[in-house]
């Protein structure tokens, strides 16, 4: 491997130089590439001969763009059966964040501080949420090129190994904040509000909602087949994505059984003989038996019922504009003490209720609505058990 000078005349008269790396690569094949300033083909020389000593050395003529890549890596995911909302996103961050970037760069010139540079940008006017978000699928997508043998090494992930993930991670949770009563999940009387104005055929599908935690994919997606009158219960095993397409869970723990109390279980017999009949044998579905829209819910059953409930912003809209919303009030509710209303259920035993992968999931996201049991008043009954009269 050598550096050196190369000089020329040109038709004109006029002279030119350049500075020529001369190399061998790992497949023993000779290369040759050329820069205006020594240093630069100095300190090409220098990664390339650490490349070609660990076998991740791709030639520039060999490379392709982070578009062409990006395309690559999209066909993959597909073929390889990915739900059609997570290719959606996928997408969306290669069209709107990754190829306006970084498009035009060929994979064997990116380096890491590129990267880091391309991550400042998109700081500029993305959520830290969505920068991590499409900072992973640039790894994805580099990761995909690296099994292709169209890049030698994946540069966000050797950018990663220098960062403290758990301070990102903390970063964003406190930007967030906790999830409080009131503000992210429906107070108790919030609740007892709206249950009294339900009516018609919302009335079934919210409160399933509030006493199941069910996800609204899983709302959607239920089956009458899956409901169980004998033993009070509903068990989750498919649902109905974004696009209305029927599925399985996205997870192992997401198939699950859901004791249903009796109100529940009163409501949902009931609607059974008004429920519109289809092949899908759903148990919420639409007028015509098909998956009910999303959008539909919200906009023409919560939203009108949260207003006739009363729970509302100070400018008269409902006060909570998601499904989710009666999710988080089912997870408190199953934590929340029984003297306070609630089935004051342990965590391992909320997290099967939810469907969460994880119980670190669970604790993360409701772990500070468990009772501290540490109180005034049950300091100073313990204290009195333990001390007596010895005072």
């Amino acid at each position: 491997m050598s550096v050196r000078k190369r000089t020329w005349r040109n038709g004109d008269g006029s002279s030119g130089e350049a500075w020529v790396v001369s190399y061998t690569d790992q497949a023993g094949k000779r290369r040759i590439k050329s820069f205006d300033r020594k240093r630069d083909a100095d300190n090409y020389q220098g990664s390339v001969s650490v490349e070609t000593r660990s076998g991740l050395h791709v030639p520039d003529s060999q490379s392709i763009t982070v578009t062409e890549a990006g395309r690559l890596w999209l066909q993959s995911r597909e073929a390889a059966g990915l739900e059609r909302s997570t290719l959606v996103s996928y997408q969306e961050h290669l069209e709107l964040h990754i190829i306006p970037l970084l498009g035009a760069m060929k994979l064997s010139r990116l380096t890491a501080p590129m990267v880091r540079a391309f991550e400042d940008k998109l700081a500029l006017d993305r959520s830290p949420a969505m920068v991590r978000k499409v900072r992973g699928s640039l790894g994805a997508l580099l990761a995909d090129a690296q099994e292709r043998g169209l890049v030698g090494q994946n540069v966000v992930h050797s950018l990663r190994k220098r960062r403290h993930r758990g301070k990102e991670v903390r970063a964003e949770r406190r930007q967030k904040g906790k999830l409080k009563i009131g503000i992210h999940i429906p107070a108790p009387d919030e609740i007892r509000a709206l249950i009294q104005t339900l009516n018609g055929r919302w009335r079934p599908l919210f409160l399933t909602a509030i006493f199941t935690g069910l996800r609204a994919s899983e709302l959607r997606g239920l089956r009458w087949a899956d409901v169980d009158f004998k033993r009070d219960e509903l068990h989750v095993r498919q649902r109905a994505d974004y696009f209305n397409s029927i599925g399985r869970p996205k997870s192992e723990a997401g198939e699950r059984t859901i004791p249903l109390p009796p109100i529940v279980v009163t409501t949902l017999r009931a609607h059974r003989l008004a429920c519109p009949k289809g092949t899908l044998d759903l148990v919420f579905p639409n007028g015509k038996g098909n998956v009910e829209n999303l959008t539909n819910i919200v906009a023409r059953g919560l939203k009108p019922a949260m207003i006739a409930a009363g729970v509302v912003t100070k400018s008269g809209k409902a006060k909570y504009t998601g499904l989710h919303s009666l999710r988080h009030f089912y997870a408190s509710w199953c934590i929340n003490r029984r003297v306070d209303g609630g089935l004051e259920l342990p965590l391992k035993l909320v997290q099967a209720r939810l469907g969460h992968a994880t119980i670190t999931l669970t604790a993360d996201r409701y772990g500070h609505l468990f009772p501290r049991g540490d109180d005034g008043a049950e300091l100073a009954a313990a204290e009195q058990a333990f001390l007596g009269n010895a005072l």
